[in-house]
């Protein structure tokens, strides 16, 4: 296993628990790919995904590894024991938010879901009663294997929502009583993916009501606990797991890193399409010429800081600040040009609500073009955006101001481990490869001892999308190779 990333880790973990003797190489000293955790001082924060949505991948994923019961059973028993226990197993405390978000966009300003007494209530009641009871069908689309015939029914089901409007962007612009406005914040989810609607399935377009259905969650201690959790269910099913150990060379039979070379009868990569053909040399598929340069999903510029006096107790712990002009936007992203704006999460954690910490945090988080560039606090892009948002939110000043300690991570930050230029789930797909047929493939048809699984590889972003494809392409695997 390559890479020790929330994929990796999940791949490994079934693997070793089928029968296979799986060694997972990580180049870092940590594991979770873009999931991390920094220190700020005597306070922590844990970067990359702020939410996980669809916990019933979560308790499939204990399921198969025998380890029944679901993450959320457990809530209070896990507060009333601490939350820096150690622990043997996958469970995770998950802390519900009492809404998906707050959204502002052009003076306007919701919640998901929307208030009874919000004038777009009716056509969200409308759009939720049509989209929340696909939450079943969407959530088997995450552990099935897309070409099975079992998945059918669901896609089918799917497909009568949608009828022939199968872009999120086709879809959405077809529903002419949604508000503007509210059209607006249910398409801009689909760069939780990294791209426009207008490359992504139209079932993206059901997810904000189904998270509104089903909930947004974060666990006690933070989402680097499910990075914790899959560590400890990998060395459970008996993985051999190594930091520390950058790869130099794949090759059939064979993983070269730094110290030395390990036997492999299979290699599964957790690592970014690029990063890999780096590593194991150009392949033999025939490709076409490129004519133009090749588009990427969205990077970001992610601020994270210790706030030293606490936001007004009425914000949200999840904002999202939209664009302007939407539109323009998914295009400076796709060009690889810096906007005029973009959207901007800015989460907020207070003191011992979530983290054991002393102090509130906050994250800023503004999508960015995967450029593969330095930035900091007094870029001009950055602060513009940090004083439109602190503007939008009714802050009196911005947001930096009220930081002690801070970080910034930026495109050359995420490209160190991941796509060179920073795409946080590297290429940018057609709609129709972003179904079935996505690119690239979980397996290596020329290269048949070749897998592979992560945020680059399974279409769409976050930890369901993930650990969903690493199950996908583990069950693909098993039955294409006795343990």
């Amino acid at each position: 296993m390559v890479g020790g990333g929330i994929g990796g880790l999940t791949a490994a973990a079934l693997l070793a628990h089928a029968g296979h003797r799986v060694t997972l190489l990580e180049a870092s000293t940590e594991l979770g790919g873009k999931s991390r955790r920094i220190q700020l001082g005597a306070d922590r924060v844990d970067t990359g995904p702020s939410l996980v949505t669809f916990p019933a991948v979560w308790d499939e994923l204990l399921r198969r590894l025998g380890d029944g019961g679901s993450a959320r059973d457990r809530a209070s028993g896990d507060r009333a024991r601490g939350d820096d226990r150690v622990r043997d197993d996958g469970h995770l405390d998950l802390v519900r938010m009492p809404e998906v978000g707050r959204y502002y966009h052009q003076g306007e300003e919701t919640s998901l879901p929307v208030a009874p007494d919000h004038p777009w209530y009716p056509a969200w009641r409308r759009f939720s009663d049509l989209h929340a009871p696909l939450a079943d069908d969407v959530t088997e689309l995450l552990l099935a294997d897309p070409l099975d015939r079992a998945a059918l029914p669901a896609v089918r089901r799917l497909l009568a929502v949608y009828g022939s409007r199968l872009t999120t962007r086709a879809y959405l612009d077809g529903l002419q009583w949604l508000p503007d406005g509210l059209r607006e914040i249910i398409a801009i989810h689909t760069l939780n993916a990294g791209v426009s609607p207008a490359r992504t399935p139209a079932l993206y377009a059901s997810m904000p009501a189904i998270m509104a259905e089903t909930g947004a969650w974060v666990p006690r201690g933070g989402v680097y606990e499910v990075v914790l959790a899959l560590g400890r269910l990998a060395e459970a099913a008996g993985v051999d797991v190594r930091t520390g150990e950058a790869v130099t060379h794949i090759e059939r039979g064979s993983v070269t890193t730094e110290a030395g070379r390990h036997p492999a009868d299979l290699v599964v990569s957790a690592v970014d399409a690029d990063r890999l053909a780096a590593l194991t040399g150009p392949s033999r598929i025939p490709t076409l010429p490129r004519r133009r340069p090749r588009a990427l999903s969205c990077s970001a510029v992610a601020l994270y800081g210790v706030l030293r006096e606490e936001l007004p107790a009425d914000l949200a712990p999840h904002s999202v600040v939209l664009p302007t002009k939407p539109a323009a936007l998914h295009r400076s992203l796709e060009a690889g040009d810096e906007p005029a704006d973009t959207m901007v999460f800015v989460n907020q954690y207070r003191a011992g609500e979530v983290y054991p910490n002393t102090r509130s945090t906050v994250g800023v988080l503004l999508t960015a073009p995967a450029d593969g560039g330095h930035y900091t606090v007094e870029h001009p892009f950055v602060r513009r955006e940090v004083d439109r948002v602190s503007r939008v939110m009714g802050l009196d000043r911005p947001i930096t101001d009220l930081l002690d300690e801070q970080v910034v991570l930026d495109p050359h930050h995420y490209g160190v481990g991941g796509e060179p230029h920073g795409a946080l789930y590297g290429a940018a797909r057609p709609p129709w490869q972003s179904g079935p047929f996505h690119r690239p493939s979980y397996n290596d048809p020329w290269r048949p001892w070749l897998w592979r699984v992560g945020a680059s590889v399974h279409p769409g972003g976050g930890v369901p999308a993930v650990v969903g494809g690493a199950m996908i392409a583990v069950n693909r695997l098993l039955q294409s190779t006795p343990a």
